[in-house]
């Protein structure tokens, strides 16, 4: 094989123009990048950072500058590659398309520092604007791509946006779940339906917890576990679920659980069964007013009081529903301003429940349980003092029972 055109190609004079001219190129072109990263964008960055804005730091932290120092030697490229005729426009031609995508990495980069601004403040939590910087980005893609290709096929990108009409229905089909994601997102910000650090429920997708995100097409849900949860954004306006906002910002959470009472325990109060339950505290005053009421009314009625049913009585249910409003009335935990009830409801097969339902003060879930508990620990424990007692289904150990007593019922007969 002659290969003696190599070393007169080496010998030429023009080759080695060329290849040192090349190699400075690209010498200059490293060098200028490092030097201006290294010296303008350090210099900008300490700049900014001794600044009190919060917006430079920002831009600082999301590499917003660090793009700049990838564009600095495209100049380099562009003006250097004219000494090479036969190939300067299509070498031009990649500088080009190399600028257009690292201005459209420059834009979104800058869009995340513009969201980052944004977060700081607390407007952020009411109205989140994560689903419409995505939209914006995505748009910047597309048309960032739609240039690069113009520019490789030599068409205009005018042109080629107007051939995409015709591909509207497949475009539509590709981003359906990217269309609804944006509007659900338009319309859960504009009903302010959820926000980031709301607590919602959505069973169908296992969720319960805190909203820790809310971007384009899905929503973050961390559970009480720590699980995370992620629900397409359309899906918030398709189905239904609890948001516990409300709760959060009324100061005050539910309790709405009931005592159930055995029926054959209810009954009339003998004086002296009144007698001792005057001697509770919180009792005392309702009482003392009470039986003055009922005596004066029985006697103007000349009611026979020998018979229990004749006139008017305290009952031992009644005034254990009185003590339990003057025991809740008086906890520090329960919240006064919003709804109180203590309220009999209709007897049941698991005995006469007796529901208490007011609010705590504090809607934080362990502190919330711990009061919880605390009442119903010492309302369950001061049903006896009234005469009444607790409703429970009979157990293996209660027919256990049944069934040795009658054994030895057997035996003795």
């Amino acid at each position: 094989m002659d290969l003696s055109w190599v070393t007169e190609l080496f010998k030429s004079n023009t080759f080695r123009d060329d290849v040192i001219w090349a190699v400075g190129i690209v010498v200059v072109c490293i060098a200028g990048h490092f030097a201006f990263k290294r010296w303008a964008i350090r210099f900008i960055k300490v700049a900014l950072q001794r600044t009190r804005n919060v917006w430079d730091d920002m831009l600082v932290e999301k590499g917003v500058f660090d793009s700049l120092a990838y564009l600095a030697p495209t100049v380099i490229v562009y003006y250097g590659v004219a000494h090479f005729p036969s190939i300067t426009e299509g070498v031009r031609k990649l500088v080009v398309i190399y600028v257009v995508i690292n201005l459209v990495l420059l834009i979104r980069k800058f869009f995340a520092a513009a969201l980052a601004i944004y977060d700081t403040y607390e407007v952020s939590k009411k109205r989140p604007i994560k689903g419409y910087f995505q939209v914006v980005t995505l748009v910047v893609y597309i048309i960032g791509g739609i240039v690069v290709i113009s520019l490789a096929l030599d068409r205009s990108p005018w042109g080629m946006l107007t051939g995409l009409g015709a591909l509207t229905a497949v475009l539509l089909l590709i981003f359906r779940d990217t269309i609804l994601s944006f509007i659900a997102s338009i319309q859960l910000a504009f009903n302010d339906m959820v926000r980031v650090g709301d607590w919602i429920e959505m069973p169908k997708y296992g969720a319960d917890g805190d909203v820790v995100d809310m971007a384009l097409h899905t929503i973050k849900v961390q559970n009480w576990d720590k699980t995370i949860v992620t629900i397409p954004t359309y899906k918030l306006i398709e189905d239904s679920f609890k948001n516990w906002r409300g709760m959060s910002e009324c100061g005050g959470r539910r309790i709405m659980r009931s005592i159930h009472l055995d029926q054959r325990s209810i009954k009339f109060l003998s004086e002296e069964e009144l007698d001792a339950l005057e001697q509770i505290e919180l009792l005392a005053p309702y009482l003392k007013k009470r039986r003055a009421e009922i005596e004066e009314h029985n006697r103007e009625q000349k009611v026979d009081t020998n018979v229990p049913v004749n006139g008017r009585r305290l009952t031992n249910i009644g005034v254990f529903r009185e003590y339990v409003v003057a025991y809740l009335r008086n906890n520090p935990n329960v919240h006064k301003e919003l709804i109180f009830l203590i309220r009999q409801l209709a007897p049941t097969p698991e005995g006469l429940p007796i529901q208490v339902y007011v609010f705590t003060n504090d809607t934080a879930w362990g502190n919330y349980e711990a009061i919880q508990a605390d009442i119903f620990d010492h309302l369950l424990a001061s049903v006896p003092h009234f005469q009444l007692a607790l409703f429970q289904s009979p157990s293996s150990n209660d027919f256990a029972a049944l069934a040795a007593s009658r054994s030895v019922s057997a035996k003795g007969a």
